[in-house]
């Protein structure tokens, strides 16, 4: 729809380590030859009453799709600037630019900006002879006893209670509104004391009251209430409490053990659990070290975070957690340094596969992609459209790129055992 665009003008406004800000100007010449040519699509797709599809005037078409082909036209050229942006200024964009500035006036230059992050070039001078530390954290008999009592919980049916409620305890009943006046209904609710789904006030009365208790008086919502409109504000409600349940911890048996899994008894329960946790203790070490080398290499080569990639990574981290807007200063200040840690990392990762050509490439993908099938008795069509459709095929070619970057980078630096972690 567009012609050439090699009188595109495109200069570098501002820039970092990380982002670019570049000033684009379109001639009048050049957007008025993109009018011509989408009004000419335009003219020749289109049916318009009284005449022959492609045999209306120009002026008809021109007024009958005058805002669509001005949004087309800043598209097009907008769309062809920054590739023509992208390999003038040699880019290796982390996302799509952003578009600031924009100026489209009839008979006057079409201006606008690009703002976008880039992949900043890291010298890494060095990367090997680094003194590495493992530690492994011992598992303990009462590690294992935690975990099997976290089993046992996971299995334990929610059976009536005698008394009053506690917390951990899950309540049934009934909540009304009386500030509604005779409009008030009553709402049933049922939750377990002590998760947070209630307001603390609220929960102490419920653990006040016997199953088929009333109680009736003013509640207080915290001044960080989730719900804005509730927060500092006061109700008055009326509890009637149900019935409380508790749950029934079933005792570790052999029974029990062959309930959870394919085990003779608890012996071999026990040992599946103990298992379970060295394998994560292990997996947990091995970070440690990741983690420890990431921090040396950093330090070494005097690896800095460029402001615009910290910015992106920490409203990510926003997103991700669906913190509320009033909050993201606050969120953005604690987590700053997890924020800066991760964009260090992935900036030398990046860094060392571009390097030394350690990308994950589609025969390891396939490869990976296969073994989880196997384990999970699946086909590998099967397993591997269930990881696109979950967005996880991405996932999948980044561990393997980073395990691939740190069996590099630990080859070439000595690893020793430590004292256990605590």
């Amino acid at each position: 729809m567009t012609t050439e665009i090699t009188d595109i003008s495109i200069t570098v406004a501002s820039q970092d380590a990380a982002s670019r800000t570049l000033a684009v100007s379109v001639p009048v010449e050049r957007v008025q030859a993109a009018e011509r040519e989408t009004l000419k699509w335009y003219g020749a797709k289109v049916k318009l009453p009284g005449f022959r599809k492609g045999h209306a005037p120009d002026q008809v078409v021109r007024r009958r799709f005058a805002d669509a082909i001005r949004q087309s036209v800043l598209e097009d050229l907008l769309r062809e600037s920054w590739e023509k942006a992208r390999t003038e200024q040699q880019l290796k964009p982390l996302g799509d630019p952003r578009v600031h500035n924009v100026k489209f006036e009839d008979g006057a230059p079409l201006t606008f900006e690009l703002a976008v992050d880039v992949r900043p070039e890291l010298a890494l001078d060095r990367l090997s002879g680094f003194q590495l530390t493992r530690r492994l954290a011992r598992v303990t008999d009462e590690m294992v006893d935690a975990q099997l009592l976290s089993l046992r919980e996971q299995r334990a049916p929610w059976v009536p209670a005698d008394g009053r409620a506690k917390t951990g305890d899950l309540v049934e009943a009934r909540i009304t509104n009386l500030d509604e006046g005779a409009d008030a209904k009553e709402e049933p609710v049922r939750f377990v004391l002590g998760q947070g789904r209630a307001v603390p006030e609220l929960e102490s009365h419920f653990m006040e009251l016997d199953p088929g208790g009333v109680w009736e008086g003013p509640v207080r919502f915290p001044d960080d209430h989730p719900d804005a409109d509730k927060r500092g504000q006061s109700r008055r409600l009326r509890v009637m409490l149900d019935e409380v349940k508790r749950q029934q911890v079933p005792d570790l048996t052999d029974d029990f053990a062959k309930e959870v899994g394919p085990f003779q008894d608890v012996a071999g329960l026990r040992a599946a659990v103990r298992a379970d946790l060295e394998t994560e203790a292990a997996r947990e070490a091995d970070a440690r070290v990741r983690s420890e080398l990431i921090d040396q290499i950093a330090a070494a080569n005097n690896v800095a975070v460029p402001p615009s990639l910290l910015e992106r990574a920490l409203h990510a981290y926003v997103h991700a957690y669906g913190v509320p807007e009033e909050q993201h200063q606050k969120f953005a200040g604690e987590f700053r340094p997890v924020a800066e840690a991760q964009v260090r990392r992935d900036l030398i990762i990046e860094a060392v596969a571009d390097r030394a050509g350690l990308h994950a490439t589609k025969e390891t993908v396939e490869a990976r992609v296969a073994e989880i099938a196997q384990r999970r008795g699946e086909s590998v069509g099967a397993v591997r459209a269930s990881l696109e459709k979950g967005g996880r095929l991405r996932e999948l070619e980044r561990a393997i790129t980073d395990e691939n970057v740190f069996a590099h980078l630990l080859a070439q630096s000595a690893v020793e055992d430590g004292p256990p972690a605590r």
